[in-house]
Protein backbone atom coordinates (compact mmCIF):
# COMPACT_ATOMS: atom_id res chain seq x y z
CA UNK A 1 0.00 0.00 0.00
CA UNK A 2 1.43 3.62 -0.93
CA UNK A 3 2.30 5.83 2.35
CA UNK A 4 1.44 9.39 2.04
CA UNK A 5 3.44 12.38 3.08
CA UNK A 6 1.64 15.86 3.57
CA UNK A 7 3.73 18.79 2.58
CA UNK A 8 1.96 22.09 3.68
CA UNK A 9 1.47 24.78 0.76
CA UNK A 10 -0.24 28.40 0.19
CA UNK A 11 -2.05 29.37 -2.70
CA UNK A 12 -0.26 32.66 -4.83
CA UNK A 13 -1.91 35.13 -6.63
CA UNK A 14 1.27 37.15 -7.89
CA UNK A 15 2.86 35.13 -11.25
CA UNK A 16 5.76 35.83 -13.69
CA UNK A 17 9.84 36.15 -13.50
CA UNK A 18 9.61 38.89 -10.95
CA UNK A 19 7.16 37.41 -8.55
CA UNK A 20 8.92 34.61 -8.29
CA UNK A 21 12.38 35.45 -7.85
CA UNK A 22 10.61 37.42 -4.53
CA UNK A 23 8.93 34.49 -3.49
CA UNK A 24 12.64 32.51 -3.71
CA UNK A 25 13.81 35.86 -1.64
CA UNK A 26 11.49 35.65 0.67
CA UNK A 27 12.74 31.82 0.94
CA UNK A 28 10.11 30.06 -0.39
CA UNK A 29 8.72 28.06 -3.75
CA UNK A 30 6.61 28.72 -6.50
CA UNK A 31 5.03 25.87 -7.73
CA UNK A 32 1.99 24.50 -9.76
CA UNK A 33 -0.75 21.96 -9.06
CA UNK A 34 -2.19 20.73 -12.79
CA UNK A 35 -4.60 17.37 -13.80
CA UNK A 36 -7.69 15.94 -13.00
CA UNK A 37 -10.89 17.91 -13.56
CA UNK A 38 -9.70 21.02 -11.29
CA UNK A 39 -8.05 24.01 -12.92
CA UNK A 40 -4.33 24.00 -12.66
CA UNK A 41 -3.57 25.89 -9.05
CA UNK A 42 -0.62 28.34 -8.47
CA UNK A 43 0.70 27.42 -4.95
CA UNK A 44 4.12 28.25 -3.00
CA UNK A 45 6.04 26.03 -0.36
CA UNK A 46 8.58 26.69 2.48
CA UNK A 47 11.98 26.43 0.75
CA UNK A 48 14.05 24.37 3.88
CA UNK A 49 10.62 21.73 4.36
CA UNK A 50 11.14 20.84 1.02
CA UNK A 51 14.53 20.79 0.64
CA UNK A 52 14.74 18.21 2.99
CA UNK A 53 11.81 16.29 1.91
CA UNK A 54 13.65 16.70 -1.20
CA UNK A 55 16.97 14.56 0.21
CA UNK A 56 14.48 11.00 0.75
CA UNK A 57 13.50 8.43 -1.99
CA UNK A 58 9.60 8.83 -1.07
CA UNK A 59 9.54 12.74 -2.08
CA UNK A 60 10.05 11.65 -5.93
CA UNK A 61 8.01 8.12 -5.62
CA UNK A 62 5.46 8.96 -3.31
CA UNK A 63 1.52 10.19 -3.13
CA UNK A 64 2.04 13.42 -1.62
CA UNK A 65 -0.78 14.91 0.15
CA UNK A 66 -0.64 19.17 -0.46
CA UNK A 67 -2.26 20.74 2.68
CA UNK A 68 -4.23 23.95 1.65
CA UNK A 69 -6.01 25.48 4.25
CA UNK A 70 -7.49 22.48 5.72
CA UNK A 71 -7.72 21.07 1.81
CA UNK A 72 -5.68 18.09 1.10
CA UNK A 73 -5.16 16.79 -2.85
CA UNK A 74 -2.95 13.74 -3.48
CA UNK A 75 -0.79 14.24 -6.00
CA UNK A 76 2.75 13.47 -7.67
CA UNK A 77 6.00 15.03 -8.33
CA UNK A 78 6.35 15.44 -11.94
CA UNK A 79 8.68 17.83 -12.34
CA UNK A 80 11.52 19.70 -10.12
CA UNK A 81 14.07 22.56 -11.34
CA UNK A 82 17.19 23.48 -9.16
CA UNK A 83 19.42 26.31 -9.26
CA UNK A 84 22.74 24.96 -11.40
CA UNK A 85 25.07 25.65 -8.73
CA UNK A 86 22.95 26.96 -5.42
CA UNK A 87 21.38 23.98 -2.90
CA UNK A 88 18.01 26.10 -4.58
CA UNK A 89 14.82 24.72 -5.79
CA UNK A 90 13.58 27.27 -8.50
CA UNK A 91 10.06 25.39 -9.17
CA UNK A 92 8.21 22.64 -9.09
CA UNK A 93 5.44 20.89 -10.65
CA UNK A 94 3.12 18.76 -9.09
CA UNK A 95 0.42 16.16 -10.73
CA UNK A 96 -3.42 15.49 -9.14
CA UNK A 97 -3.22 11.94 -8.49
CA UNK A 98 -7.03 9.63 -9.57
CA UNK A 99 -6.97 6.66 -7.26
CA UNK A 100 -8.63 5.15 -10.10
CA UNK A 101 -6.61 5.25 -12.51
CA UNK A 102 -3.12 3.45 -13.36
CA UNK A 103 0.11 5.28 -12.82
CA UNK A 104 3.45 5.59 -14.74
CA UNK A 105 6.13 6.57 -12.38
CA UNK A 106 9.88 5.61 -11.93
CA UNK A 107 10.91 4.68 -8.40
CA UNK A 108 14.30 4.33 -6.99
CA UNK A 109 15.83 0.40 -6.69
CA UNK A 110 17.29 -0.69 -3.38
CA UNK A 111 19.67 -3.04 -3.67
CA UNK A 112 20.28 -5.31 -0.19
CA UNK A 113 23.02 -7.67 0.62
CA UNK A 114 25.63 -7.11 -1.86
CA UNK A 115 28.73 -7.49 0.07
CA UNK A 116 27.31 -10.98 2.16
CA UNK A 117 26.87 -12.80 -1.67
CA UNK A 118 29.46 -15.06 -3.28
CA UNK A 119 30.27 -12.17 -5.68
CA UNK A 120 30.29 -9.76 -3.41
CA UNK A 121 33.10 -11.59 -1.08
CA UNK A 122 35.19 -12.34 -4.35
CA UNK A 123 38.18 -11.11 -5.24
CA UNK A 124 38.90 -9.17 -8.30
CA UNK A 125 34.47 -9.30 -9.17
CA UNK A 126 32.78 -6.33 -10.19
CA UNK A 127 29.17 -5.81 -9.44
CA UNK A 128 27.41 -3.27 -11.36
CA UNK A 129 24.27 -1.51 -10.99
CA UNK A 130 22.92 -0.59 -14.63
CA UNK A 131 19.95 0.83 -13.66
CA UNK A 132 19.22 2.72 -10.22
CA UNK A 133 15.37 3.51 -10.60
CA UNK A 134 12.67 1.69 -12.75
CA UNK A 135 9.77 2.61 -14.37
CA UNK A 136 6.41 0.93 -13.13
CA UNK A 137 2.73 0.84 -13.56
CA UNK A 138 0.34 0.34 -10.91
CA UNK A 139 -2.98 1.99 -9.05
CA UNK A 140 -1.55 4.70 -6.77
CA UNK A 141 -3.04 2.96 -3.91
CA UNK A 142 -0.61 0.28 -4.98
CA UNK A 143 2.47 2.71 -5.65
CA UNK A 144 5.79 1.51 -3.91
CA UNK A 145 8.07 4.07 -3.06
CA UNK A 146 11.18 1.63 -3.73
CA UNK A 147 11.48 -1.79 -5.31
CA UNK A 148 14.02 -3.82 -3.47
CA UNK A 149 16.89 -6.21 -4.96
CA UNK A 150 18.04 -9.11 -3.04
CA UNK A 151 21.64 -9.78 -3.88
CA UNK A 152 22.61 -12.12 -0.43
CA UNK A 153 22.89 -15.06 -3.08
CA UNK A 154 24.70 -13.01 -6.28
CA UNK A 155 26.71 -15.36 -8.04
CA UNK A 156 30.10 -14.78 -10.12
CA UNK A 157 28.87 -14.24 -13.78
CA UNK A 158 25.29 -13.70 -12.94
CA UNK A 159 23.21 -11.18 -15.43
CA UNK A 160 20.22 -9.85 -13.55
CA UNK A 161 17.42 -8.63 -15.87
CA UNK A 162 14.54 -6.66 -15.33
CA UNK A 163 12.06 -10.01 -15.48
CA UNK A 164 14.00 -10.88 -12.60
CA UNK A 165 12.72 -8.25 -10.24
CA UNK A 166 10.29 -9.40 -7.65
CA UNK A 167 7.36 -6.48 -7.91
CA UNK A 168 4.87 -5.86 -5.21
CA UNK A 169 1.27 -7.04 -5.93
CA UNK A 170 -0.89 -4.68 -8.85
CA UNK A 171 2.82 -3.34 -9.78
CA UNK A 172 3.96 -4.07 -13.23
CA UNK A 173 6.98 -2.84 -15.51
CA UNK A 174 5.75 -1.01 -18.91
CA UNK A 175 8.95 -1.75 -20.66
CA UNK A 176 8.65 -5.70 -20.63
CA UNK A 177 5.68 -5.75 -22.54
CA UNK A 178 7.82 -4.59 -25.76
CA UNK A 179 9.75 -7.53 -26.21
CA UNK A 180 12.67 -9.46 -24.95
CA UNK A 181 14.84 -6.83 -26.59
CA UNK A 182 13.85 -4.48 -23.97
CA UNK A 183 14.65 -6.80 -20.38
CA UNK A 184 18.05 -5.00 -19.82
CA UNK A 185 20.18 -6.18 -17.54
CA UNK A 186 19.34 -4.30 -13.77
CA UNK A 187 23.00 -6.01 -12.13
CA UNK A 188 25.89 -7.66 -13.59
CA UNK A 189 28.58 -9.64 -11.61
CA UNK A 190 32.08 -10.33 -13.27
CA UNK A 191 35.66 -10.90 -13.24
CA UNK A 192 37.34 -7.08 -14.29
CA UNK A 193 35.62 -4.42 -16.03
CA UNK A 194 36.31 -5.66 -19.97
CA UNK A 195 34.07 -9.05 -18.71
CA UNK A 196 31.53 -6.51 -17.36
CA UNK A 197 31.22 -4.40 -20.65
CA UNK A 198 30.80 -7.73 -22.62
CA UNK A 199 28.53 -8.96 -20.19
CA UNK A 200 26.46 -5.94 -20.68
CA UNK A 201 26.97 -6.18 -24.53
CA UNK A 202 26.12 -9.52 -25.33
CA UNK A 203 22.18 -9.10 -24.31
CA UNK A 204 22.04 -6.36 -27.51
CA UNK A 205 24.60 -8.44 -29.41
CA UNK A 206 22.74 -11.56 -29.17
CA UNK A 207 19.55 -9.34 -31.17
CA UNK A 208 21.61 -8.35 -34.04
CA UNK A 209 21.79 -10.05 -37.10
CA UNK A 210 24.60 -12.36 -38.13
CA UNK A 211 25.41 -9.81 -41.01
CA UNK A 212 26.17 -6.86 -38.95
CA UNK A 213 28.40 -8.81 -36.77
CA UNK A 214 30.70 -10.05 -39.74
CA UNK A 215 31.13 -6.40 -40.45
CA UNK A 216 31.76 -4.99 -36.84
CA UNK A 217 34.51 -7.74 -37.02
CA UNK A 218 35.85 -6.88 -40.55
CA UNK A 219 35.79 -2.81 -39.18
CA UNK A 220 38.01 -3.97 -36.33
CA UNK A 221 40.50 -5.68 -38.30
Amino acid sequence: MAITHELKVQRRDDEGKGASRRLRRAGTVPAIVYGGELKPVSIQLNHNEIWLASQNDWFYASILDLSLNGETQKVLLRDMQRHPFKQQIMHMDFQRVNENEELRVSVPLHFLGEEKSPAGKAAEVVVTHELNEVEISCLPKDLPEFIEIDLSELEVGTVLHLSDLKLPKGVEIPELKLGKEHDVAVVIAKYGTEDVEEAAEGDVAAEVPAAKVAKKDDAKK
